[in-house]
């Protein structure tokens, strides 16, 4: 009896799981593709075989190890790729005193009583409904969304096709209705102001140096003066809201959308 119990809390685990992986998977996935960076790459940085990260990509649990140990994957990807590793995998469920579906159908029950069961029912409504609401507070749109708009709103996994995936050319932007970038007058330095209104992951290059590279959250101000050029990409160009040298801020491009801008003086 107790081990029909069992059943579906094991059940909703390994789903939760399942379902939590696809939805970062993607989101790494789709940072990589942004930064130019293979699989390789990401190895190279994090120590992690290109075998389990493509499994965390394409959320497969099967070849990964155990749930401690994939949420350990999880935080040195998102550590490489700029991203806040440590809270970035917060939200993957490893249900402590759980491991993988080997060891919960070989796991001994006979001690637990049925108060223990409702404690532990208890617990997970807790952890579901805490790990919900940080990640609503963190974006109002699902992850899969906010990255680029490559993947449709309604599906928090990768299921679209081949083609809708494939990451975009530096140089191919997707049609705006934002101005084309600004110049400024003669021997005036370049100044922009970015203010965040939706979570976006940004690059930015001063004189052809890299300055910054990584997510910015909603809220954020960021300021760059150059001397020559002022470059700037988003992965989210709605939800960045751009200043050219002290004018009305306006945003980069349509929400879910990337966008380059690149603001420079003028040569007259």
């Amino acid at each position: 009896m107790k081990q029909e119990q069992q059943e579906p809390i094991l059940s909703y685990l390994e789903q939760q799981r399942a379902e939590k992986l696809a939805e970062m998977g993607s989101y790494l996935r789709h940072l990589r593709e942004e930064q130019a960076l293979s699989l390789e790459d990401v190895a190279a940085k994090t120590k992690v075989q290109p075998r389990l990260l493509s499994a965390i990509e394409e959320g497969r649990l099967e070849p990964l190890p155990e749930p401690i140990y994939i949420k350990g994957f999880i935080q040195r990807y998102a550590d490489a790729l700029g991203l806040n590793g440590a809270e970035f995998a917060s939200v993957f469920p490893t249900a402590v005193g759980f491991q993988n579906k080997r060891s919960w159908r070989s796991w001994s029950t006979p001690q637990l009583k049925p108060v223990h069961l409702y404690l532990f029912y208890v617990f997970l409504i807790v952890v579901a409904v805490t790990g919900l609401s940080r990640l609503i507070e963190r974006s109002p749109a699902p992850v899969s969304n906010v990255a680029g708009g490559r993947l449709s709103a309604k599906s928090p996994a990768p299921r679209t096709s081949p083609k809708a995936n494939k990451p975009k050319p530096e140089g191919v932007e997707v049609a705006s209705t934002a101005p084309t970038a600004p110049v400024a007058k003669p021997g005036e330095p370049v100044r922009v102001d970015i203010e965040v209104k939706e979570e976006s992951w940004v690059r930015v290059k001063v004189d052809g140096k890299t300055e910054f590279q990584g997510l910015l959250k909603k809220g954020e101000k960021r300021s760059w003066t150059a001397k020559q050029e002022l470059v700037v990409r988003s992965g989210n160009a709605g939800g960045v809201m751009v200043a050219f040298n002290q004018e009305e801020a306006k945003p980069m491009g349509d929400l879910g959308q990337p966008k380059t801008l690149t603001f420079k003086p003028s040569d007259r």
